[in-house]
């Protein structure tokens, strides 16, 4: 069946557009200056103006295109008329060229629940550790994570930062890997793009963790793995991404915390190259929107 004729691959299509847009939103409030920040629950919990400029125009722009889906963003924002030049309507086309999977051909729009987290790592991209940062637009159909979008808004930012700093001195410019961003995809059955794949190292067993929100529990847990090293950073869907690009071999994180528009993009881009991600006990994690 043509892709462009299922809701999941249209809708696929237009997460990916709309995450580059939201990508582009969080570096533009970078760019201008204001953060505009506040603490939600603690001094660890943080909204930024680019957290609630990016989830109103990731939740109106799916909203428009697809009035059926039940969509969960992470920040709790008033409703309020969202300004034109925050919509996105495009899709990507080379999504659309691919195939759907069987088993998702006939999906209804009303069967899906779309998780939200506009500005995963938002303690990091306040402290400028910028490559710690992702959008992430999850996907779910009875409660399993089927399909995501991850974008990357400063992906290859030090290498922009240098090319930037050659064209000041006027010496020869980066290659295209200076290209600042980049928006990776996923579709269970289908596979995952956007990146290389890679394994780490043989014989190293690295284990990523987090920067910000660690206690004893998770201190103990990663202990008892007897890693080689540890990696301490921000963002859930930044962690996933250490996973598949060869740089961890496990993710662990074993206390609350993690919210399943945390989860549901990378998850999908970890199983689908042959990862897995579950809760302390082994147990899948659920997508349902009242989960």
């Amino acid at each position: 069946m043509a892709s462009g004729n299922t809701v999941l691959m249209r809708l696929v299509a237009s997460a990916y557009s709309i995450a580059q847009k939201a990508g582009m939103i969080v570096r533009r409030v970078i760019a201008e200056g204001d953060l505009g920040i506040v603490e939600k629950t603690c001094a660890t919990d943080l909204q930024t103006k680019a957290d609630r400029l990016a989830q109103m125009s990731i939740c109106s722009s799916l909203a428009r295109k697809f009035p059926k889906l039940t969509i969960i963003g992470e920040e709790d924002l008033p409703s309020e008329e969202v300004d034109q030049e925050l919509i996105e309507d495009s899709q990507w086309e080379e999504i659309l060229k691919q195939p759907c999977p069987s088993q998702y051909s006939s999906i209804k729009e009303e069967d899906l629940v779309v998780w939200v987290d506009p500005l995963d790592g938002t303690k990091e991209y306040t402290e400028g550790l910028l490559d710690n940062v992702t959008v992430l637009i999850g996907i779910a159909y009875e409660g399993k994570a089927i399909a995501g979008v991850i974008n990357q808004p400063y992906y290859n930012y030090e290498n922009n930062e240098k090319q930037q700093l050659r064209e000041h001195r006027n010496e020869a410019k980066a290659g295209p890997d200076a290209v600042l961003g980049r928006t990776i995809w996923g579709v269970l059955g289908l596979g995952a793009f956007g990146f290389q794949l890679k394994e780490v190292p043989a014989g190293k067993h690295i284990i990523t963790t987090t920067r910000s929100h660690s206690n004893k529990l998770v201190t103990d847990c990663v202990t008892a793995m007897n890693p080689d090293a540890v990696l301490r950073v921000g963002g859930a869907g930044n962690k996933i991404i250490q996973l598949i690009e060869g740089k961890a071999s496990a993710y662990v994180f074993a206390s609350p915390g993690c919210k399943k528009w945390d989860t549901c993009a990378p998850e999908v881009i970890l199983h689908a190259v042959g990862g897995k991600l579950t809760d302390i006990h082994g147990n899948v994690l659920q997508y349902h929107k009242d989960a």
